[in-house]
């Protein structure tokens, strides 16, 4: 029996409710001895065995406790191309400022509501760091769950930043309303910082050390080059800017003005493709028969943020954990034949999106894949009467 399969065996059994200090005794000398990877290795195990994202969250941050000392005493050295692994732990570090700063205002013997009127703008900062998020769940989860199966452990952490998402807008509103306690809005301000540095403590201990050792000098290149489209909380940009800019000669084949794509309503080159693609108002991701993403379209209509990182990835992989059952219900009734569209409308930053999926099928009506269709429709709702006279906007 392994290491990993002893302490498999011991979170089962924390989690079973057994005698949390006895198993620690049972076990320490594997617990003190913990890498980063092996983390990694047991919650994959559980996810999958039948234990649900709030069935491991439950044991979560227990086990993380239980497993500090080990991880806290190992050794990893940082990637050669170490600048995207750097700006992330720079905005952490940042976090823990602006976070301290609201620890300071918090502790002030000052009136309530001045100091309701001094933590919302603060607070609402903290929004931002969305995009450190969102750079883990575009490019680094992604080149990790390719470079090894147990990485699709990620989800975990992805869901993690669901509910810190979760508790931040929940803390905003508390906030913004007259009729909320000092004693409520202490509780959620101490929920959402025992969130988001729980992140932060997961990231620096088990995510970070084990995509170092894993993760190529090519790969880590490529991952901040690919950063630079998203913003860098709190730390304004990256620490060493690449030219990351490219024309769309760079996305064709050799010799792509030679061939031409014909079809029975005319012909189109690969670059006529691609400008058509970028110029439609809508967001487009293509998932082929495998459930693989094959492509996205890269224009200024984007809703969603999609990075080069997620060709190739399982497209359940590229939704919140709590949004798979539903991919995969369409999907499988895509391919089954039972559907071929599916549509859903949602409301995002006070603007109404439309999303809608569309079941790709060849001529003899072989399933090859699902094209994703999102589109902001909040200037069409309010649509009334008509223009006929020419008007740019």
């Amino acid at each position: 029996m392994t290491r990993v399969d002893r302490l498999i065996e011991y979170v089962e059994q924390l989690y079973n409710g057994e005698d949390g200090r006895k198993l620690y005794f049972k076990f320490q000398e594997d617990i003190e001895n913990i890498k980063p990877q092996e983390c990694f290795e047991i919650f994959y195990y559980l996810q999958n065995n039948n234990y649900s994202a709030d069935d491991i969250f439950e044991v979560l941050d227990k086990v993380i406790n239980v497993f500090y000392k080990g991880l806290s005493n190992y050794k990893w050295e940082h990637p050669e191309n170490n600048n995207f692994l750097l700006d992330l732990q720079l905005e952490n570090q940042a976090l823990y400022e602006k976070i301290d700063e609201i620890k300071i205002i918090l502790k002030e013997d000052i009136d309530f509501i001045d100091k309701k009127d001094k933590i919302l703008p603060k607070i609402r900062e903290l929004e931002v760091f969305d995009d450190h998020y969102l750079k883990k769940e575009n490019i680094l989860f992604p080149y990790m769950e390719k470079r090894m199966e147990k990485f699709e452990g990620t989800s975990i952490m992805w869901a993690l930043h669901d509910l810190v998402r979760k508790q931040l807008k929940y803390t905003i509103n508390l906030l913004e309303k007259s009729p909320s306690t000092e004693k409520e809005i202490n509780k959620a301000i101490g929920e959402l910082f025992f969130g988001m540095l729980g992140i932060v403590k997961k990231e620096e201990f088990i995510l970070f050390p084990s995509a170092s050792e894993t993760l190529s000098s090519e790969t880590w290149y490529e991952m901040h080059k690919q950063s630079l489209d998203y913003g860098f909380p709190f730390i304004n940009k990256s620490i060493n800017n690449i030219d990351s800019s490219s024309d769309i000669n760079s996305k064709l084949s050799i010799n792509e003005g030679e061939y031409k794509i014909k079809t029975e309503t005319g012909q189109l080159s690969l670059e006529d493709v691609l400008l058509i693609f970028n110029a439609l108002p809508v967001d487009i991701t293509f998932v082929d028969e495998n459930n693989k993403v094959k492509y996205f379209s890269d224009n200024e209509y984007r809703i969603f943020p999609r990075s080069p990182a997620v060709i190739g990835r399982e497209v359940k992989n590229c939704h919140p954990p709590a949004s798979m059952d539903k991919v995969e219900e369409i999907v499988e009734n895509f391919r089954s034949g039972k559907e071929n569209t599916a549509k859903f409308w949602i409301n995002i930053k006070n603007r109404k999106v439309l999303i809608q999926y569309f079941a790709l099928r060849d001529k003899d009506n072989n399933y090859k894949g699902v094209l994703e269709v999102s589109q902001d429709i909040t200037e069409i709702q309010s649509l009334q009467g008509e223009r006929r006279l020419l008007k740019f906007e």
